[in-house]
């Protein structure tokens, strides 16, 4: 058992239990954040991996922060996603579409001059990348949100089930439910980013409440074997350091056990001086929910290989390795070099430092 080993999931056996960690590209076609025939090249090129989960896509218009990200609200979109499917899945593939809603991590200028909505008017501290007129991006300030009312919520909650009926629409082997890195399902899980009194505020329970009325909306849609979750425990980022965020992970992932969603993505901390995972949580956690337990986050071959043998996760999702090497999962069984990207490419443009890798080839 390791990464080249195949691995079941659900009605469906993964190659090997490399996984490609959604990264966001900006790539789509304007107007209207529509995938292309580019972005279908680019995933294609990567089936190299056991499953391939995308770029975060905003289930609506009020879910947007970044500028040229995809969405899956609109009949242009999910053609658009159409062509992503149809080459992943001709070419061998499993992909799964990650479904998004940034909350306050967002800026005026996607809204029409409106205010970001989180659970609370708090501010995030942190910063977007939005273009200008001429398409060059630039970092900008967050502003100060505007809280959610009420019924606003369950618009919410509807346009992530819509989203997920546009997603089989267009092809997708299932859905991840966004809910790490500071964004809305986050927002709304911890006390330092919400301080509503009401049905989603207060206790962990009710912090917990729209990502779970989500998880279960979808799941009663599309199937809950189709459904997996994301969630970032240790981030600090964003105005996210929370002190009792652990036991309201372990209290969501109960739940998600109980709904039956395919699997849960752990978001871990890759920075420098991030903290380690402790063990006792991985143990803990694997109480709370028995299905499949994906990894990411600044995970290299051989740990990667071990939390596996160790049986505390299941499957391991890579990013920036995917970014210059489509085929990362053979260079690493070769032993072959590994190409660089530059950052200079990552946001927006073209083909250059997106879809122009090549796979490895060996002079034997």
């Amino acid at each position: 058992m390791d990464l080249f080993s195949a691995y079941p999931l659900n009605q469906q056996v993964l190659k090997n239990r490399f996984v490609m960690a959604p990264m966001t590209r900006c790539r789509t076609t304007q107007p209207g954040n529509i995938p292309n025939e580019m972005m279908a090249e680019y995933y294609a090129q990567r089936v190299s991996a056991g499953m391939i989960i995308t770029e975060a896509t905003q289930i609506s218009p009020q879910g947007q922060g970044y500028s040229f990200t995809p969405g899956i609200h609109s009949e242009a979109q999910i053609q658009g996603w159409k062509k992503v499917t149809e080459a992943v899945h001709q070419a061998g593939g499993v992909i799964y579409l990650q479904l998004w809603h940034v909350g306050r991590m967002s800026h005026p200028s996607f809204h029409g001059g409106e205010l970001p909505v989180a659970p609370s008017a708090i501010n995030p501290e942190a910063q977007v990348w939005v273009a200008d007129e001429m398409g060059q991006g630039g970092m900008v300030e967050c502003p100060t949100p505007r809280a959610l009312a009420l019924e606003e919520i369950a618009e919410i909650v509807e346009d992530y089930r819509q989203a997920a009926i546009n997603a089989m629409a267009a092809g997708f082997d299932g859905v991840e439910i966004h809910a790490a890195n500071g964004y809305l399902l986050d927002q709304f899980l911890r006390s330092t980013s919400n301080v509503r009194t009401d049905a989603y505020g207060g206790d962990i329970a009710r912090r917990a409440k729209l990502l779970i009325d989500v998880a279960e909306v979808i799941s009663n849609e599309i199937g809950a074997e189709r459904v997996g979750v994301r969630l970032a425990p240790y981030i600090t980022a964003r105005g996210m350091n929370c002190p009792e965020i652990i036991p309201a992970i372990l209290y969501v992932a109960g739940q998600l056990d109980r709904i039956g969603v395919s699997y849960l993505h752990l978001a871990e901390a890759d920075w420098d001086d991030a903290p380690q995972v402790p063990e006792q949580f991985r143990h803990e956690l694997r109480n709370y929910f028995k299905q499949t337990i994906i990894v990411a986050g600044g995970y290299d071959p051989e740990r990667a290989d071990w939390i596996i043998q160790a049986n505390l996760a299941d499957l391991v999702a890579f990013g920036r390795p995917f970014i210059a090497n489509p085929d990362y999962p053979q260079r690493v069984r070769q032993g072959w070099p590994l190409a660089e990207f530059k950052a200079d490419y990552l946001f927006g443009g073209a083909q250059l430092g997106y879809s122009d890798f090549a796979n490895y080839v060996s002079a034997e």
